[in-house]
């Protein structure tokens, strides 16, 4: 069994080891965690099975807290640079006649002129610039199993490789294998939300341009979102579920199946919209749900992002719980030497935080997809409202925590 990490922070002997970390996941969680465990001194392997850093993927959002994370991380203005800036977020009825047109900030409650929305990819890319030539990536493999029974984590990888780490952290997702592995099957912690959705690329029909359009039924959701003013958009086509359909969720060809039959009969651009998913070569399809966990780690392992707390994309906060949850988790292990004593003190100061935004699905947030005809009614009526008296309001989940100081072990 390999042993991981040199002896000290300049390699020398008789200077303390420094600890060896692997970390599951090379995404926006992974890469940022791994950037903060660097800076303090960790020993950093990170492991992703696709063979490169992602690239493409719908806009996400910065928002709050997360803003300081990157900002001292020294990104932002890369990120600023990036940002796609959408300009008005429409909302359409059964027919296609508008409900409401307004900036995106007054519907999501984010402040004007500091919160980003940029592509995953860039997103990606930028954290992975700015980590890859301090520590190791090992692409194109994943964890197989892992041994707790010693002092240490013993890994083996899908690929045959065998390794030995201080700590495994999971920061693959929100169907991490290594919760599986660790703490037990997903169903365990899954919260279904009561939503299907999937997310595609097509052809912009309709020349749009840094705009989101919206279209809604009782339980259905069309939207298409313009990132630019190129010749391809995002779409997404989402609708009320009860229960996580099993069977589409393992069969590619039942997902499109179970999406063109929720949406017969839909009007406006919905009937195209399901012949391109129809033919989309990058098709994302899942449920809406959130992770709830009583602990977020166990022995030597300890899970960060949406591995343990997903907050669904009803929230708009999952990437930003991401990089806040990397800095907490990678600022308690700069703080306690022992593992423990840190796991429990980023969980302590954490999950308030994570409470708060996962509870905006619950306090008005899933405006989205409203499922009834009056649940509908009332959404359209606080859209008009929101356009006749707009709200400079931020949701306060954002900017709930402070986060404290980096002051690495000496």
């Amino acid at each position: 069994m390999t042993r991981t990490g040199p002896a000290g922070p300049s390699g020398a002997a008789g200077t303390t080891a420094r600890r060896s970390v692997l970390i599951s996941g090379a995404g926006v969680c992974g890469a940022a965690l791994a950037y903060w465990l660097h800076r303090s001194g960790c020993a950093v392997t990170v492991v992703e099975k696709a063979g490169a850093p992602r690239d493409g993927g719908y806009p996400i959002d910065i928002r709050g807290t997360a803003t300081e994370v990157v900002r001292r991380m020294g990104i932002l203005p890369r990120l600023r640079d990036a940002h796609l800036d959408a300009r008005r977020l429409t909302f359409l009825d059964a027919d296609g006649s508008e409900v409401a047109s307004l900036t995106p900030g007054a519907v999501a409650g984010g402040a004007e002129g500091q919160d980003l929305e940029v592509r995953r990819g860039d997103l990606t890319t930028i954290l992975h610039a700015a980590v890859r030539d301090d520590l190791e990536f090992l692409f194109d493999d994943s964890i197989d199993t892992l041994d707790q029974a010693g002092p240490e984590v013993d890994v083996t990888f899908r690929s045959g490789r065998r390794r030995t780490f201080d700590l495994v952290l999971g920061a693959d997702g929100m169907h991490s294998h290594t919760r599986q592995a660790v703490f037990g099957p997903e169903e365990r912690f899954h919260r279904h939300l009561g939503y299907c959705f999937a997310l595609f690329t097509m052809a912009n029909t309709r020349g749009l341009a840094r705009e989101v359009v919206v279209w809604n039924t009782p339980g259905r959701t069309a939207a298409l979102y313009a990132a630019g003013d190129g010749d391809d958009v995002h779409a997404l086509l989402a609708f009320h579920r009860p229960r996580p359909p099993v069977a589409a969720l393992r069969d590619p060809g039942a997902r499109r199946d179970l999406v063109a039959a929720a949406f017969t009969g839909a009007g406006w651009e919905v009937p195209g919209m399901v012949g391109a998913m129809r033919d989309a070569d990058d098709l994302f399809f899942d449920t809406v749900g959130q992770i709830r966990m009583p602990h977020w780690s166990s022995g030597r392992v300890a899970l960060v992002g949406d591995a343990a707390y997903a907050p669904s994309f009803l929230t708009g906060q999952g990437t930003s719980l991401a990089l806040v949850g990397a800095y907490m988790l990678a600022h308690a292990l700069a703080v306690h030497r022992d593992h423990t004593a840190a796991f429990a003190a980023y969980e302590r100061a954490l999950r308030p935080f994570v409470a708060m935004n996962q509870a905006l699905v619950d306090n008005g947030a899933a405006t989205l997809l409203p499922v009834t005809a009056r649940a509908l009614d009332r959404r359209n009526t606080m859209l008009r409202n929101l356009v006749a008296v707009p709200s400079a309001t931020a949701r306060p989940a954002h900017t709930a925590l402070t986060l404290p100081e980096f002051t690495p072990l000496p």
